[in-house]
């Protein structure tokens, strides 16, 4: 299998919509607060056009099979770091999962990090998200913190 990596183009767009609708799908079982229906999680086109984002797509015999974004973020003022890479978007079709995809995306939003001196990289996973994690710990991401949520509408 002959796989590139490349920076996404909004002739991407449509593939790329179908991936978010993937990534929210996958996600639903994890969050209870996501709303039904159909909703949107990125502006694709502004990370696509942006001169402080990037997305990067795999494609395999011409077609689009994986995606990830970068993004620069002005990080907490307390922090050793102003500015921060943050990833998202992280999304392999399912025929061609377990192939090494996720790793590639990473690698090239990561260079694309490291070329404007970003060197701080974060990313949110939901903690039940097994193998997202597994799939992050394996190109040297760290548990860093946990968000903790409480629904308390019908709490007494």
């Amino acid at each position: 299998m002959s796989v590139i990596v490349r920076k996404a183009t909004l002739n991407d767009l449509p593939v790329l919509l179908e991936f978010e609708q993937g990534v929210i799908t996958a996600e639903r079982p994890f969050d209870p607060t996501i709303k039904g229906g159909d909703i949107n999680y990125y502006d694709i086109n502004e990370l696509i056009t942006s001169q402080y984002s990037d997305v990067y797509v795999a494609e395999s015999n011409g077609d689009i099979v994986a995606s990830g974004y970068a993004k620069i973020k002005t990080d907490r003022h307390y922090l050793k770091h102003a500015y921060q890479g943050y990833l998202g978007f992280m999304f392999v079709s399912d025929t061609h999962r377990g192939q090494g995809l996720n790793k590639m995306i990473i690698d090239a939003l990561l260079k694309w990090c490291k070329a404007r001196n970003i060197y701080e990289i974060r990313l949110d996973v939901y903690d039940d998200n097994i193998p997202a994690i597994k799939a992050y710990e394996k190109v040297g991401f760290k548990k860093h913190m946990i968000n903790m949520r409480l629904d308390i509408e019908n709490l007494d």
